[in-house]
Protein backbone atom coordinates (compact mmCIF):
# COMPACT_ATOMS: atom_id res chain seq x y z
CA UNK A 1 0.00 0.00 0.00
CA UNK A 2 2.83 2.40 0.82
CA UNK A 3 4.48 1.83 -2.56
CA UNK A 4 1.24 2.60 -4.36
CA UNK A 5 0.81 5.82 -2.39
CA UNK A 6 4.40 6.83 -3.05
CA UNK A 7 3.98 6.07 -6.76
CA UNK A 8 0.79 8.17 -6.97
CA UNK A 9 2.54 11.05 -5.17
CA UNK A 10 5.50 10.86 -7.58
CA UNK A 11 3.25 10.83 -10.65
CA UNK A 12 1.25 13.78 -9.28
CA UNK A 13 4.48 15.71 -8.66
CA UNK A 14 5.73 15.01 -12.18
CA UNK A 15 2.44 16.15 -13.67
CA UNK A 16 2.54 19.33 -11.59
CA UNK A 17 6.10 20.04 -12.75
CA UNK A 18 5.32 19.32 -16.40
CA UNK A 19 2.09 21.33 -16.56
CA UNK A 20 3.67 24.81 -16.54
CA UNK A 21 6.04 23.88 -19.38
CA UNK A 22 3.26 22.77 -21.69
CA UNK A 23 1.01 25.65 -20.66
CA UNK A 24 3.61 28.10 -22.03
CA UNK A 25 3.29 26.89 -25.62
CA UNK A 26 1.06 28.80 -27.98
CA UNK A 27 -1.93 26.76 -29.13
CA UNK A 28 -1.99 25.47 -32.66
CA UNK A 29 -3.44 27.80 -35.26
CA UNK A 30 -7.17 27.55 -35.78
CA UNK A 31 -7.11 26.67 -39.48
CA UNK A 32 -9.44 23.67 -39.83
CA UNK A 33 -9.19 23.65 -43.63
CA UNK A 34 -5.40 23.95 -43.85
CA UNK A 35 -4.03 21.30 -46.17
CA UNK A 36 -0.43 22.40 -45.64
CA UNK A 37 1.31 23.38 -42.41
CA UNK A 38 4.74 24.98 -42.35
CA UNK A 39 6.87 26.32 -39.50
CA UNK A 40 9.72 28.62 -40.48
CA UNK A 41 12.63 28.83 -38.06
CA UNK A 42 14.50 32.12 -37.70
CA UNK A 43 17.45 32.02 -35.33
CA UNK A 44 19.83 34.42 -37.11
CA UNK A 45 20.08 38.20 -37.16
CA UNK A 46 20.93 38.25 -40.84
CA UNK A 47 18.82 40.67 -42.92
CA UNK A 48 19.08 38.32 -45.94
CA UNK A 49 17.69 35.41 -43.90
CA UNK A 50 14.95 37.62 -42.47
CA UNK A 51 14.01 38.61 -46.03
CA UNK A 52 14.07 34.99 -47.12
CA UNK A 53 11.79 33.88 -44.28
CA UNK A 54 9.35 36.68 -45.13
CA UNK A 55 9.53 35.80 -48.83
CA UNK A 56 8.87 32.09 -48.22
CA UNK A 57 5.92 32.86 -45.94
CA UNK A 58 4.50 35.37 -48.40
CA UNK A 59 4.93 32.99 -51.37
CA UNK A 60 3.15 30.20 -49.49
CA UNK A 61 0.26 32.51 -48.64
CA UNK A 62 0.01 33.55 -52.31
CA UNK A 63 0.41 30.06 -53.76
CA UNK A 64 -2.20 28.47 -51.53
CA UNK A 65 -5.42 30.03 -50.34
CA UNK A 66 -4.53 31.58 -46.95
CA UNK A 67 -7.20 29.33 -45.39
CA UNK A 68 -5.54 26.25 -46.92
CA UNK A 69 -2.08 26.87 -45.46
CA UNK A 70 -0.94 27.38 -41.88
CA UNK A 71 2.30 29.36 -41.74
CA UNK A 72 4.09 30.00 -38.48
CA UNK A 73 7.42 31.78 -38.06
CA UNK A 74 9.26 31.04 -34.81
CA UNK A 75 11.98 33.54 -33.94
CA UNK A 76 14.47 32.84 -31.16
CA UNK A 77 18.00 33.86 -30.26
CA UNK A 78 19.31 36.58 -32.59
CA UNK A 79 16.29 35.91 -34.84
CA UNK A 80 14.05 38.02 -32.61
CA UNK A 81 15.61 41.14 -34.18
CA UNK A 82 13.02 40.67 -36.94
CA UNK A 83 10.28 41.41 -34.41
CA UNK A 84 11.66 44.64 -32.98
CA UNK A 85 9.61 47.77 -33.68
CA UNK A 86 12.41 49.49 -35.62
CA UNK A 87 13.05 46.55 -37.98
CA UNK A 88 12.62 47.67 -41.62
CA UNK A 89 10.54 44.52 -42.29
CA UNK A 90 7.92 45.38 -39.67
CA UNK A 91 5.16 46.20 -42.17
CA UNK A 92 5.77 42.97 -44.08
CA UNK A 93 5.50 40.92 -40.88
CA UNK A 94 2.32 42.73 -39.85
CA UNK A 95 0.90 42.10 -43.33
CA UNK A 96 1.63 38.37 -43.06
CA UNK A 97 -0.09 38.25 -39.67
CA UNK A 98 -3.09 40.11 -41.11
CA UNK A 99 -3.29 37.39 -43.81
CA UNK A 100 -3.40 34.63 -41.20
CA UNK A 101 0.24 33.72 -40.58
CA UNK A 102 1.51 33.63 -37.02
CA UNK A 103 4.85 34.93 -35.78
CA UNK A 104 6.17 33.66 -32.44
CA UNK A 105 8.84 35.28 -30.28
CA UNK A 106 10.84 33.28 -27.73
CA UNK A 107 10.46 34.74 -24.23
CA UNK A 108 13.56 32.87 -23.04
CA UNK A 109 15.54 35.02 -25.48
CA UNK A 110 13.74 38.18 -24.35
CA UNK A 111 14.44 37.30 -20.70
CA UNK A 112 18.12 36.63 -21.44
CA UNK A 113 18.51 39.98 -23.18
CA UNK A 114 16.83 41.71 -20.24
CA UNK A 115 19.09 39.92 -17.78
CA UNK A 116 22.23 40.82 -19.79
CA UNK A 117 21.34 44.45 -20.54
CA UNK A 118 19.01 45.35 -17.65
CA UNK A 119 16.46 46.45 -20.27
CA UNK A 120 13.61 44.38 -21.66
CA UNK A 121 13.60 44.55 -25.46
CA UNK A 122 10.47 45.80 -27.18
CA UNK A 123 8.81 43.72 -29.86
CA UNK A 124 5.84 44.29 -32.15
CA UNK A 125 2.31 43.54 -30.97
CA UNK A 126 1.80 41.16 -33.91
CA UNK A 127 4.24 38.70 -32.30
CA UNK A 128 2.84 35.83 -30.25
CA UNK A 129 5.01 35.25 -27.15
CA UNK A 130 6.02 31.64 -26.46
CA UNK A 131 8.19 30.66 -23.51
CA UNK A 132 10.58 28.43 -25.49
CA UNK A 133 10.91 28.90 -29.24
CA UNK A 134 12.42 25.49 -29.92
CA UNK A 135 9.70 23.80 -27.84
CA UNK A 136 7.11 25.57 -30.00
CA UNK A 137 8.82 24.21 -33.12
CA UNK A 138 8.75 20.71 -31.61
CA UNK A 139 5.05 21.04 -30.77
CA UNK A 140 4.29 22.13 -34.32
CA UNK A 141 6.33 19.38 -35.99
CA UNK A 142 4.74 16.79 -33.72
CA UNK A 143 1.37 18.05 -34.95
CA UNK A 144 2.01 17.76 -38.67
CA UNK A 145 3.92 20.94 -39.48
CA UNK A 146 6.92 20.75 -41.80
CA UNK A 147 9.99 22.59 -40.50
CA UNK A 148 11.72 24.84 -43.00
CA UNK A 149 14.85 26.76 -42.13
CA UNK A 150 15.63 29.09 -45.04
Amino acid sequence: MRRAGFFVACVAALIALAAPATAQLAPLQDKPFAEHKVVLQLSDNDPRKQGLVISVASNLMKHYDPDKVAVEIVAFGPGIELLKPDNPNRKLIESLVAQGARVDICLNTVDTIERDTSKRPDYIAAATPVQVGVAQILLLTENGYTLVRP
